[in-house]
C-alpha cells in the first residue's frame, strides 16, 4: 500500500502532457504539443502581415473620404447647375468667365491706388475690422448683462420686455440712428453690428444661467462663497456651451448685416465694393465678391466652433 502510495504522489508532482493523452492512437506528429503551439501563435502575433498593419492607414483615408467627399460633390452639383443654366447666355456669367475674372483679380488683391480705389484684400480687412469691433463690444456689453438677467429674476422681468421689442427689429433700421448720432459712416456701421450681435450673446447667456441646477447654488450659499466665485467658479463652466453658441451666432449675423451696411454707407469695404462693381456693370465681380463673402463668414463659424470645442475641453 505504502508503494502504491509514493508511486501516486510522485504520479502527481510530475508534469503531464494532457495533450499527448487525449491525442488519439496513430501517428503522434500530427497532433503538436501545446507549449509548440503557443509559441507559433506567440511568433504569428509578434510579426502582423502586411494587411494588418496597412489598416489603419485604409481606415484614416476611408474616413477623409467621408468628410471630404460630401461637399466636394455639393460643390461641383452647384457649380453644375449654374454652368448649364447659363450655358445659353444671359446677364448671369458661367463659371469659366467668372473664374478669369477672379484669376485677375487676385493676382494683386492689395493694390492701392487711392482712397477709391482699392483691392479687394482691404476691402474685406476693412469689413472684418468693422466686425470685430462691434461684436467685440457686444461681448462686452452682452455677456455680463445676460449673467446678470440669469441670476437676478428682478432685473430680467425688467429688461426682458425691453429685448423682446427691439430685438425683432431689422439692424439696418439702426443704422440711420448711427448716423444722426455718429455724423460719420464706420462708427455708424459699427453701432449697426453692435447691435445686431448683442441679442443673441443676452438671451443665450442668460439662458444657460437659468438652467444651472440649483443645488450647485444652494452648495455655495451654504459654503458663503461671493458672488464672484459663483459667478466664476460654478456659472461661468455651465454657461460656457451656451455662450459659446450665443456667440456663433452673433458673428454670422453680424458679417450678414456688414455687407448691407456698407452699401448704404459707403467708403472701404466688402459692401461698398459689391456695390461699386454693380454701378460698373460687373457681375463677375460681384459673384466673385458674393463667394468671398460665404467663404469668409464659414472660416469665422469654423474658428469659433473650434475654440467652443477646445474651452469646453478645458473646462470639463
Amino acid at each position: 500500500m505504502s508503494t502504491l502510495t509514493i508511486s501516486g504522489d510522485l504520479a502527481g508532482a510530475l508534469p503531464v502532457d494532457r495533450s499527448t493523452q487525449n491525442a488519439p492512437s496513430g501517428d503522434c506528429t500530427s497532433n503538436p504539443p501545446a507549449q509548440a503551439v503557443k509559441e507559433t501563435m506567440m511568433e504569428k502575433s509578434a510579426t502582423p502581415s502586411a494587411v494588418e498593419s496597412g489598416t489603419p492607414l485604409a481606415e484614416h483615408l476611408n474616413a477623409l473620404g467621408r468628410l471630404v467627399m460630401p461637399p466636394v460633390l455639393g460643390l461641383l452639383l452647384l457649380i453644375g447647375i449654374w454652368y448649364v443654366a447659363t450655358l445659353s447666355g444671359g446677364a448671369i456669367p458661367g463659371p469659366v468667365k467668372v473664374w478669369d475674372a477672379a484669376s485677375v483679380l487676385f493676382a494683386d488683391p492689395f493694390y492701392n491706388n487711392g482712397p477709391n480705389d482699392l483691392g479687394i484684400g482691404w476691402n474685406v480687412l476693412a469689413s472684418l475690422e468693422r466686425v470685430g469691433i462691434g461684436f467685440g463690444l457686444a461681448a462686452l456689453v452682452g455677456i455680463p448683462l445676460g449673467f446678470m438677467l440669469g441670476r437676478f429674476t428682478f432685473l430680467a422681468n425688467m429688461i426682458n420686455p425691453i429685448i423682446s421689442l427691439l430685438r425683432p427689429v431689422s439692424p439696418l433700421a439702426w443704422l440711420p440712428i448711427g448716423l444722426l448720432v455718429f455724423q460719420k459712416a464706420d462708427p455708424a456701421a459699427t453701432w449697426t453690428i453692435f447691435i445686431c450681435s448683442i441679442w443673441p450673446m443676452i438671451m443665450n447667456t442668460a439662458q444657460g444661467v437659468q438652467r444651472v441646477p440649483q443645488d450647485y447654488l444652494n452648495v455655495a450659499r451654504v459654503l458663503d462663497l461671493s458672488e464672484w466665485k459663483v459667478v466664476t467658479k460654478i456659472l461661468f463652466p455651465a454657461v460656457l456651451p451656451y455662450m459659446l453658441t450665443g456667440i456663433r451666432l452673433s458673428i454670422g449675423t453680424a458679417w450678414l448685416v456688414i455687407v448691407a451696411a456698407e452699401m448704404l454707407t459707403g467708403g472701404v469695404g466688402i459692401g461698398f465694393w459689391v456695390w461699386d462693381e454693380w454701378n460698373n456693370l460687373k457681375v463677375e465681380h460681384i459673384i466673385i465678391a458674393i463667394f468671398i463673402i460665404g467663404i469668409v463668414g464659414l472660416l469665422l463659424e469654423q474658428a469659433l466652433i473650434l475654440l467652443a470645442k477646445k474651452l469646453t475641453k478645458e473646462s470639463s
